[in-house]
């Protein structure tokens, strides 16, 4: 399985380039992918621009949006077309708090579904989810009838949610789908990692 992180956001609320933030002695994206590395898989970082001379040398697969300008689902896009494999793990970058057995279970379940997705009380997670390469044509349709939100996609193909009480076997406390957005989320994600590193004793 590839994995994908999404590194194309504004970061209107922040104000400034989310991925390069720092939380604890790493950008986020940094840690992100660090989370990711035991999973073994290919990674692909896709970013909105063609310049990524702003991204740290992450030694990962980098490539931009194949339709710039059409936010997450054409960032989806990119990184399936691109993927050496049928399955592809899709997280943002600004998610600090990933949990590999969580991901490793979506994986799991991927096949016989086109994606896998959390269902957080309610709402879908298209951002920490898997998607196959059939749903390259679902996107290009989607693209063409200007229908850029992630989750109508599960409207055209198959779909394994994944709710409440699965997500808590693996997250409790439900930290994988914590994002970056302003800066109390940054003071609390520094609050939390001092949490886990006491707890790990590092």
């Amino acid at each position: 399985m590839t994995t994908i992180v999404l590194a194309g956001g504004k970061s209107l609320r922040l104000g400034r380039d989310k991925a390069l933030e720092k939380l604890g002695g790493q950008s986020l994206i940094e840690r992100v992918i660090d989370r990711l590395s035991p999973l073994g898989t290919e990674i692909i970082v896709v970013t909105a621009g063609e310049d990524q001379s702003f991204l740290p040398d992450l030694k990962v697969k980098r490539l931009s949006d194949v339709y710039p300008g059409r936010g997450a689902l054409g960032g989806i896009y990119s990184g399936l077309k691109a993927a050496s494999t049928f399955y592809s793990l899709v997280v943002a970058c600004d998610m600090p708090f990933l949990t590999v057995a969580l991901l490793r279970y979506l994986m799991e379940l991927s096949p016989g579904f086109d994606i896998v997705i959390p269902k957080l009380e309610g709402e879908l997670e298209p951002l920490h989810a898997v998607y196959s390469k059939d749903c390259l044509g679902p996107i290009e349709a989607m693209m063409g009838e200007d229908r850029l939100k992630v989750t109508d996609l599960t409207d055209r193909v198959r779909v394994r949610y994944v709710g409440d009480e699965e997500l808590a076997i693996f997250d409790p406390e439900r930290l994988s789908f914590f994002n970056i957005n302003s800066e109390s989320d940054l003071e609390r994600a520094r609050v939390l990692l001092g949490k886990e590193r006491a707890f790990l004793n590092i």
